[in-house]
């Protein structure tokens, strides 16, 4: 028992030094687990599928000290301006804790797609909730064109792009890759789930040309396929990619990675950082 609070006392005080070090440097990614980003520029916070209840086997759920973070608004996840949603899926969305963090936090706007929120109001206590009047919902149907929002001082943007596994299956799901511009600043592209086939890409070529991230968040099949750097490298031309949705199998040490991960940068690790590159 001993052991176990020690080891306890020393994650805590870790993710604190972690904290602070998110909050020395700016603009910063912040790793929550799976596909869960906290992204901080100046004054502005955003993230993305943080809270989620299924590994399904295979991925990192938030840390439970994380999570009372974000319930409590405690540093790093204090004055977060909005929440994005790439898709309702086990591993992205819990309904019940969004809806209950939103509660929590009455400042919090929130961005998903139609099949998220259609899940979060039937998991509302008060489907008239106040909390609905925070909510962006974006209704978007295959090759549907990009849509726009200006939300204070962010640019945000949104395009569906097919679940992985496309044409094949999960054609039904509504994967949304946000690319969003925090105070005219750092531009952030979140995929979700998104399929690496050209294809979805080429149809919104002018898009993706007109403004390239300073980083993004792929699911790492992007860095692991030749179809999906391709992307990387010629559609979305971000300053830094940074893979996310990384099984657990998948180890820290560069060297016991699979050959066509090795020099990739991925999110591993709960509390891991990244600095962003604006200049």
């Amino acid at each position: 028992m001993t052991v176990i609070k020690s080891l306890r006392t020393g994650l805590l005080l870790l993710f604190g030094l972690l904290c602070g070090f998110v909050r020395a440097q700016d603009p910063s990614a912040f790793y929550i687990a799976n596909e869960g980003v906290l992204v901080s520029d100046g004054g502005m916070k955003i993230m993305f599928d943080p809270l989620f209840p299924n590994t399904y086997g295979q991925y990192l759920l938030p840390p439970e000290e994380m999570k009372q973070a974000m319930f409590a608004g405690e540093a790093p996840f204090d004055s977060v301006n909005a929440i994005f949603i790439s898709h309702y899926h086990g591993d992205h969305f819990s309904p019940e804790e969004i809806y209950h963090l939103m509660e929590a936090q009455p400042d919090i706007q929130l961005f998903a797609p139609n099949q998220a929120i259609i899940a979060m109001r039937s998991a509302a206590s008060d489907s008239g909730s106040a909390v609905f009047d925070r909510v962006n919902s974006v209704n978007l149907g295959f090759n549907d064109s990009p849509v726009t929002f200006r939300n204070n001082d962010l640019l945000v943007e949104a395009v569906r792009i097919p679940h992985s596994g496309w044409p094949n299956r999960m054609l039904d799901v509504e994967n949304i890759a946000w690319r969003v511009t925090l105070n005219d600043n750092a531009t952030i592209l979140h995929l979700g789930d998104s399929d690496p086939n050209d294809d979805h890409f080429a149809i919104d070529a002018e898009y993706w040309d007109e403004r390239a991230p300073n980083m993004a968040f792929p699911p790492y099949w992007f860095q692991a396929t030749p179809t999906g750097r391709n992307i990387l490298v010629n559609r979305i031309k971000a300053r830094s990619n940074v893979g996310i949705h990384v099984p657990n199998t998948i180890s820290a040490d560069p060297i016991l990675r699979p050959q066509e991960l090795r020099g990739r940068d991925l999110f591993i690790t709960p509390g891991e950082t990244r600095l962003i590159p604006t200049n």
